[in-house]
């Protein structure tokens, strides 16, 4: 009888720590808007993440040959257009 009520008093302790927990938003690799404009020259990769269940917003990561990444606001006219001449370089391959 002992063993069953310690049981039930763990596991009721379990559930109330379980339902206490709150989880983040999203694993988003960007943890702000990002920056607006980086220079041309110095981009050496591109990155687009669609929206996904663990992080739901559309993500633009660039790699930089200094090694260094940035993550891009995609609102921005920069990253728009960037966008739209690797989607056409690709389109002409």
């Amino acid at each position: 009888m002992k063993t069953a009520a310690v049981f039930v008093f763990l596991s009721c302790l379990l559930a109330t720590e379980v339902q206490g927990q709150t989880f983040p938003k999203g694993r988003c690799f960007c943890a702000d808007k990002g920056v607006n404009v980086v220079l041309l020259k110095n981009i050496e990769k591109v990155e687009i993440i669609p929206p996904s269940p663990s992080c739901g917003r559309q993500e633009i990561i660039v790699n930089l040959k200094s090694t260094e990444q940035k993550c891009l606001n995609p609102e921005s006219k920069f990253t728009q257009n960037l966008i739209k001449r690797a989607l056409e370089k690709i389109a002409r391959q």
